[in-house]
């Protein structure tokens, strides 16, 4: 099981290399937003790749999850008001 949860880890190292290209080029906050929260779900992965814990006690891995999901609607939020500030 710890293959596949390095490898769901390395997916999101990879997308958030990506986004961080993305921002180096634009400098657009959303970009790297996106980039944070996926390491964050890289980093659930891989404690729980690395600490081999039981499923019952994973419970506050999840809150690494729950913080990427909320950087990523903060960031989307964001972008959505401050366009209509700009218009």
């Amino acid at each position: 099981m710890a293959f596949v949860y390095g490898m769901i880890a390395m997916g999101y190292i990879v997308a958030g290399l990506f986004f961080l290209k993305f921002w180096t080029r634009g400098r657009d906050p959303l970009f790297i937003i996106f980039a944070l929260a996926f390491w964050l779900l890289a980093a659930s992965q891989l404690l729980l790749a690395i600490l081999e814990i039981p499923r019952e006690e994973q419970g506050w891995v999840y809150i690494l999850r729950l913080a990427a999901f909320a950087l990523i609607i903060i960031a989307i939020i964001q972008k959505n008001v401050t366009r209509r500030i700009d218009r």
